[in-house]
């Protein structure tokens, strides 16, 4: 049988979820943390014509108009400043905390150059010792060949080595090294009595150190390993980095989304939303919707789309603060235990149960918790941080992996030094308290904690 083909109109129905601008922009709000959105506010206001930041504007008498202006006129009375929203008010004499962080006054360059100015020298070691500071990484190292600075300064080696000891002998020790073995070598030598056993692990066994090889060091150096643990206690004390006390860095702040507080025996969840600036409609354009003239209503046509842009920010602005202040609320609802005994009691807990409790969509939750940060009585912690992983328990239930860690650690901390807990020891230990957990997830554990093993963290004392 041949196939006929041909034209035809069919009638059907057919779901569809459509992205619209106004869902977009509440997506897009919600995942903003507090200075993301205060930076998108500002962009707002400068954008559309329309908004202002005004606290004070009055509304005038409504007139009579067709159904578009009367429904201008409602968005309007929305964007009007409205009360219940939690604000944090200053007094006029508390000085902002972050004022107070005091940032470095001079730079490490600066500092190195006003010693050398107090310094005896001639005219072309003045040159080359300024030189060689203005290239010093942000570590407080030289990378930069002598023999390229011989050839810039028309000078010999040994005028390029006395100077390198002059910027050897500025502070802080150990600026101008060209390797980790001569900072710290700078810096031992600067002690009323230097240690020999230091210096010479310093200079020949740096990589058995960093691997815990110590009695393979005190074979080599004939002497008592006691005396090598002494000599590496001294070495550890140095600063291999002595550049970044003078490091100039852009600051980061962070700035709570929530703050959860205790009253009496309940914790109460509020907004963070005082540094959110009020929005409201600009009166002369405001006052363009009560005219009856023709050049209003051209001036109303055009402003239509603004005044909707408006509601829409506002509104998602309000379906943000709306949303955290719900998935905050079950938040701590659901680790209630944490809020009041601490780390070892943090829940494991995941994005669907928060969504299901609210009756949303999981992604809705994970948007909400993206990039923002929580103020509690036990500190400022992101949003994920109340959703750990879990680690089976021989009760039958779970606890987060962080409080899995905060019990390594405490563990590691009552150890005794000389005969450290081996990972597979750690591993049983948590068993025996009921924890099951194996030991490559204890050693990832304790890797991600910053915590050497336990070959690294032995100590030979007498």
């Amino acid at each position: 049988m041949a196939l006929s083909m041909g034209y035809g109109l069919v009638q059907e129905q057919r779901m569809k979820l459509t992205m619209t601008p106004e869902l977009r922009q509440a997506i897009q709000i919600l995942q903003y943390s507090a200075t993301d959105l205060l930076h998108y506010i500002q962009e707002q206001l400068i954008e559309n014509p329309v908004l202002e930041i005004d606290e004070t504007a009055e509304r005038g008498d409504a007139g009579k108009n067709d159904w578009d202006v009367q429904e201008l006129r409602a968005w309007t009375q929305y964007l009007k400043p409205r009360t219940g929203s939690v604000e944090r008010e200053v007094k006029e004499n508390e000085v902002d905390p972050i004022a107070r962080i005091a940032s470095p006054e001079h730079t490490l360059t600066e500092v190195l150059e006003a010693q050398l100015r107090y310094l005896a020298l001639s005219p072309t070691e003045q040159k080359v010792c300024t030189y060689l500071v203005g290239n010093l990484d942000e570590n407080g190292y030289l990378d930069i060949s002598p023999v390229y600075v011989c050839k810039r300064f028309n000078i010999d080696e040994d005028t390029m080595e006395a100077c390198l000891r002059v910027i050897h002998s500025l502070d802080p020790a150990g600026v101008g090294a060209r390797s980790l073995a001569e900072c710290l070598r700078i810096q031992l030598e600067r002690d009323e009595e230097p240690d020999p056993i230091a210096l010479k692990i310093v200079e020949a066994h740096l990589r058995d150190l960093a691997e815990g090889r110590m009695k393979k060091i005190a074979r080599a150096l004939d002497c008592d390993i006691a005396v090598v643990q002494r000599a590496v206690d001294r070495i550890k004390r140095c600063n291999p980095r002595p550049g970044l006390a003078y490091h100039v860095g852009e600051p980061r702040y962070v700035v709570p989304d929530v703050v959860v507080e205790r009253v009496e025996n309940e914790y109460v969840v509020l907004v963070n939303d005082g540094y959110v600036p009020r929005l409201t409609v600009s009166r002369h354009y405001e006052q363009l919707l009560y005219q009856e003239d023709d050049r209003s209503r051209q001036a109303t046509h055009y402003l239509k789309n603004w005044f909707q842009s408006a509601l829409w920010l506002v509104k998602s602005i309000e379906q943000r603060r709306h949303t955290l202040a719900r998935v905050s609320s079950v938040i701590v609802d659901k680790q209630r235990d944490f809020f009041e005994r601490g780390l070892d009691y943090l829940k494991p807990l995941t994005l669907k149960e928060i969504a299901d409790e609210l009756g949303i969509h999981e992604s809705t939750v994970s948007r909400a918790t993206q990039h923002k940060y929580m103020q509690t009585p036990r500190g400022c912690f992101p949003f994920r941080f109340f959703f750990p992983s879990g680690v089976s328990t021989d009760a039958g239930g779970n606890t987060s992996a962080e409080s899995v860690k905060n019990k390594i650690e405490r563990l590691i901390a009552q150890e005794d030094k000389r005969q450290p807990l081996s990972d597979q020891k750690i591993a049983d230990l948590l068993k025996a308290e009921g924890v099951r957990i194996s030991r490559r997830t204890v050693a990832k554990y304790r890797e991600e904690m910053g915590i050497l093993s336990s070959t690294l963290r032995k100590r030979y004392e007498n």
